[in-house]
């Protein structure tokens, strides 16, 4: 892993491990409330799904919208064709948080994956205690056989799991784990270097009974349509929306155009 990478992974096992203390894993176990919204197959639509992503900053371009307010955001989304929400809930490197998972999930009906780098399998409890319809597991930060539990475990709590890879090697450990859902980062979370060449080029390593999805890098129309002749499922979009002036209408318009 990246030096950035590795701060992440350290800070969010302190972070963990203060969760702990304050809330045990037992009173998450039960504490979900809302009933879940099938995130796989809002992804299996007709054409190239969209899943829009609430993000405020990142770590290699600051801030991206500030004064963002999930519950202006998210019904914006929808209202531009978004099939399902991504949600940023790391505070420290992304400014987001569990707020607005909650706040973006109850102003839409669409599902909310929520995107943090989960490394404990307390994540995965939380998450669903939070209302969470999905999350995200990245192959490079968890050893094969945390994947694999983790993927057990949130089938079993009734969410989805969104696993990314970047590589032909990491795909084959999402396949060999179980996932149904295989991303393809285009960032490299090393480099920072956005290709979509390498979505497009892992394509076919994702076998066809999955739901394949194409995240970061996606700006205009002309991506879209790369994207969709690739035969992606869906596409997670987050930077091109949320510096819109009008947010759903550029959704709407990434849509329209790649039809």
């Amino acid at each position: 892993m990246s030096n950035l990478l590795d701060q992440i992974v350290k800070r969010k096992r302190a972070y963990v491990e203060s969760c702990r203390r304050e809330r045990s894993l037992a009173s998450l176990q039960n504490a979900r409330q809302a009933p879940f919204r099938d995130f796989s197959a809002a992804l299996r639509k007709p054409g190239v799904s969209a899943i829009a992503e609430i993000k405020r900053r990142s770590p290699s371009k600051g801030w991206l919208f500030e004064k963002l307010d999930p519950e202006e955001l998210a019904p914006q989304y929808a209202s531009g064709g978004a099939s399902a929400l991504s949600v940023l809930t790391d505070q420290h490197h992304f400014a987001g948080s569990d707020d607005d998972l909650i706040q973006a999930r109850r102003s839409v009906h669409l599902p909310v994956l929520r995107k943090d780098f989960v490394i404990d399998e307390y994540q995965v409890h939380e998450a669903c205690a939070l209302g969470a319809d999905a999350i995200l597991l990245i192959v490079r930060v968890l050893d094969e056989a945390t994947l694999c539990g983790m993927l057990s475990l949130s089938a079993s709590l009734g969410m989805s799991a969104l696993v990314e890879t970047h590589s032909e090697e990491e795909v084959k450990i999402a396949v060999g784990c179980g996932a149904t859902i295989i991303g393809v980062n285009c960032r490299d979370l090393e480099t920072f270097d956005i290709s979509l060449d390498l979505a497009i080029a892992l394509r076919s390593a994702i076998p066809r009974q999955c739901v394949a999805v194409a995240e970061s890098g996606i700006q205009t129309v002309g991506d879209v349509r790369r994207i969709r002749g690739s035969g992606f499922d869906a596409m997670l979009i987050g930077e091109a929306l949320v510096k819109s002036e009008h947010p759903g209408d550029t959704l709407a318009d990434l849509l329209k155009g790649a039809t």
